[in-house]
């Protein structure tokens, strides 16, 4: 060990606890450990007993519900009725899990196609991939961890986890119920350890899968040092645009808006960033959501009544407060927020027509700041909305299929919401970012399939 590393609340920064951090020896004794795990073929979990462990573990969290969600919330900052909806997605999810291995299924390949396959018989099965290396991040520190962890378990592969330094407990809550559940231990350890031993871990030969969701600095800097043969799934941010179309229903439209946008005072990957709306309504729309935005209360997150909660560290209420004001300088119009309210919150902020090349328009804010642009045209709006190296999920406001359809068509994106917003996900539908924002596609099925492989055996009669 070398230390231990303090966890506060990001709202008072207040200690709540603290994790020691490792060093390289113990984390190359866990990987040297969880590759004889996977080496050793003989010893794999059988997945009679992988779907009791999940169960069990599903059952454990649901005792431990309110202790979970109000662990989210004191480390994270995530408001505590939303932090409830999180711990129930996570439930969900290692319930999916148990699901999904009786899907792990292969299929059998025709031989006699051709002469030379004749008098032969083959089929498939899925297998581990091997040990499995997950690092999380911070906005959904249970959750997140659910859908890195409980897949690696699921499809029988050893894991290391690495949470976000900023919210470990959540992942030592969920570790320890998993070993609790009857997993035992070597299959799945959680550590904390510098950024550099992390590249380490991340990058060496022992590693079969990497999983990571945070920035793409860092995300597509690792992909670059991965070893042979390691494969990976990366999830970054994107900076989610909303076409806005002249039929849309705007009284309906803004509480959904709003919360795409203030959820999780806008710490989400598919947040609402961009709207775009034509010209002639666009400020009409940004007062509606000014109006809501500040019927938001801000506060600490543990308290019931909150809305929105602080941003992760006051670093990144310096970095918001800069941006904004960059906006501001540049033209944009405020039309409520624009302000720190403390040392750890940032008010929900709406800005109309901020100049394309600020960097709330061209780059992922990360926190409570929504955009509206007038636009000239649905065409207009889409092409403005692609022009960025970021794609991930979009949304479309309309009461015309036709409409719906072009947008769906137009739009770079890997999931486009008709008449909802871009923060919408289930946990067993494909997830993932496009170009800059992400590889491979995440989601609970996918992310299992990703973790096996195919193994073919072919029989000659």
């Amino acid at each position: 060990m070398t230390g231990t590393v303090e966890v506060v609340n990001p709202f008072s920064l207040e200690r709540i606890g603290s994790v020691d951090v490792s060093g390289w020896d113990r984390i190359d004794a866990l990987l040297d450990t969880a590759h004889g795990l996977f080496r050793q073929r003989d010893g794999w979990l059988p997945a009679y007993q992988r779907i009791e462990i999940l169960r069990k573990t599903a059952r454990l969290m649901e005792a431990r519900f309110g202790e979970l969600a109000l662990l989210i919330a004191s480390e994270g900052g995530k408001p505590l009725v939303d932090a409830k909806v999180e711990v129930k997605r996570a439930i969900d999810g290692v319930e999916l899990c148990v699901h999904e291995i009786g899907r792990m299924t292969g299929k059998e390949i025709p031989m006699d196609l051709t002469e030379a396959g004749s008098g032969r018989i083959a089929f498939t099965q899925r297998e581990p991939i091997g040990v499995v290396v997950a690092a999380s991040a911070f906005n959904h520190p249970l959750n997140l961890i659910v859908h890195q962890v409980a897949p690696a378990v699921a499809t029988g592969c050893p894991v290391i986890v690495k949470p976000a330094q900023d919210t470990p407990l959540s992942c030592q809550a969920f570790v320890a119920m998993l070993h609790e559940a009857g997993l035992p231990p070597d299959w799945c350890r959680e550590v904390v350890c510098s950024n550099a031993v992390a590249e380490t871990m991340i990058t060496d030969a022992r590693v079969g899968f990497f999983s990571f969701i945070g920035s793409a600095r860092v995300g597509w800097m690792l992909r670059s040092k991965l070893a042979p043969g390691t494969r990976c799934a990366l999830e970054h941010g994107g900076a989610a645009p909303v076409i806005v179309a002249g039929d849309a229903d705007i009284d309906a439209m803004i509480p959904a808006l709003a919360k795409g946008g203030f959820y999780h005072s806008g710490q989400v990957c598919v947040s609402v960033q961009r709207v775009f709306a034509p010209a002639a309504k666009a400020e009409e729309i940004a007062q509606k959501l000014a109006g809501a935005a500040r019927a938001l209360t801000v506060g600490d997150a543990t308290d019931p009544n909150v809305d929105c909660g602080p941003l992760i560290r006051p670093a990144e209420v310096d970095r918001v407060e800069k941006w904004v004001q960059e906006a501001l300088d540049g033209g944009a119009k405020l039309l409520t927020g624009g302000k720190r309210l403390g040392e750890t919150t940032y008010a929900p902020t709406v800005l109309l027509d901020p100049p394309a090349d600020a960097r709330v328009s061209k780059q992922e804010i990360f926190g409570p700041v929504i955009c509206v642009y007038s636009a000239d045209s649905i065409p207009k709006a889409i092409e403005t909305a692609n022009s960025l190296p970021l794609a991930f999920q979009a949304a479309v406001f309309t009461q015309s299929l036709d409409t719906a359809m072009q947008a769906v068509r137009q739009l770079d994106a890997t999931a486009v919401m008709v008449n909802d917003h871009t923060a919408f996900r289930v946990d067993w539908m494909p997830f993932a970012g496009r170009r800059q924002s992400g590889y491979n596609t995440g989601g609970i099925g996918y992310t299992m399939h990703d973790m096996t492989q195919d193994k073919m055996a072919v029989i000659k009669l």
